[in-house]
C-alpha cells in the first residue's frame, strides 16, 4: 500500500462578476448520444448542450465547470457544475428554464446559488461511480443503454475478493489507460469498491478521493475477467504492484458506467479516521 499523500495542483479561482452570482447545480444525463462532457467543434456535448440552453435562457455566453469529465457514452446520475451569470436569476426560475429548453437527455435535477468561492472540482472530496452489469442469458432491452449484458453467470464471490484488494490508497498506475498523462500522480485513495447482486443486475460502486483516466471502467473490466475465470483473484495484488499498465487489464464498455454522485465535505458512512482533510 502506498502512503504517501496525493499532491494536489493548486489552481486559481475565479468569482463571479461584479453584481453577478454563482451558482451550483446537480445534473443527470443519459451519455449514449454524447460526444463526453467536453465541449467539442461540431459535436453534441453534455457541457455544450449546458452552455446553449444557459445561452438561450439568459442571453449571456456562459462558461460551465463541472467536477470532472465523463467519457463519450458514460452516464451521470449526480455531476456537479457551476457557472455565473451577470445578471441574477432566481435560483426555481432558472432551473425550470433549463430543463425547458435542455433536450430531453438532461435534466438538472437540483439548483442553487453558491458561495462566489465555491469550485465544482476543486472542492470536491470525493466522488461515486456505479457501474453496472445485467448477468443473464438473455438480455433486457429495458437496461441495454444503462448496463453492460454478460451472458455467462459471473462468479460475484471472487469478484468481491479481489475488490478488496484494491480497497485503500495505492498507485493506480496498472488502472489507469494513460497514467504518463497523470499531472498529479497515479496515487489515489478507494474508500470502498463493492461487488453487489440483486438479481440479474451486478453492480460494481467504487467510492474515492479521486480516479485516474478511465480509472473506474479498468477496475470493472478486471473485475469481470476474474469473474468471469479469466485470471484468479490473487492476480489482482500482482497487478497492482506492478505499476504498469498492460493488455491484462482491460477496459470494460463506457455504457455501464454511471457517476452517481460528487461529494463536499464528509463522505457519508465513512469512519471518521478515513474522512478527507
Amino acid at each position: 500500500m502506498v502512503t504517501a499523500a496525493r499532491v494536489v495542483k493548486q489552481t486559481p479561482r475565479t468569482r463571479p462578476p461584479k453584481g453577478g452570482r454563482r451558482y451550483r447545480m446537480t445534473i443527470a444525463y443519459d451519455g449514449t448520444d454524447f460526444y463526453g462532457w467536453q465541449t467539442q467543434p461540431a459535436k453534441p456535448t453534455v457541457q455544450g448542450a449546458l452552455e446553449g440552453a444557459l445561452r438561450q435562457l439568459t442571453g449571456e455566453a456562459v462558461r460551465v465547470h463541472s467536477s470532472g469529465r465523463t467519457d463519450t457514452g458514460v452516464h451521470a446520475r449526480g455531476q456537479t457544475a457551476h457557472f455565473d451569470l451577470r445578471k441574477p436569476w432566481e435560483a426555481g426560475a432558472l432551473q425550470k428554464g433549463l430543463n425547458a429548453v435542455l433536450p430531453e437527455a438532461v435534466r438538472v435535477s437540483a439548483l442553487r446559488r453558491a458561495a462566489d468561492t465555491f469550485h465544482a472540482r476543486y472542492d470536491a472530496t470525493g466522488k461515486e461511480y456505479r457501474y453496472s452489469i445485467w448477468n443473464a442469458r438473455v438480455g433486457c432491452p429495458l437496461e441495454r443503454r444503462q448496463a453492460v449484458h454478460i451472458r455467462a453467470p459471473l462468479d460475484v464471490a471472487a469478484m468481491r475478493e479481489a475488490a478488496g484488494m484494491l480497497v485503500g490508497t495505492h498507485d493506480f498506475a496498472a488502472f489507469a489507460a494513460n497514467p504518463h498523462r497523470e499531472m498529479d500522480g497515479t496515487v489515489r485513495t478507494l474508500w470502498r469498491l463493492e461487488v453487489g447482486k440483486r438479481g440479474a443486475r451486478v453492480t460494481i460502486r467504487a467510492v474515492g478521493d479521486g480516479f485516474l483516466y478511465k480509472m473506474v471502467r479498468s477496475l470493472a473490466g478486471h473485475l469481470l475477467r476474474v469473474g468471469s475465470g479469466a485470471v484468479p483473484a490473487a492476480e489482482t495484488r500482482e497487478l497492482l504492484a506492478s505499476r504498469r499498465r498492460t493488455a491484462r487489464v482491460e477496459t470494460a464498455a463506457a455504457h455501464g458506467l454511471c457517476l452517481h454522485r460528487v461529494f463536499y465535505g464528509a463522505i457519508p458512512g465513512l469512519p471518521k479516521r478515513e474522512q478527507p482533510c
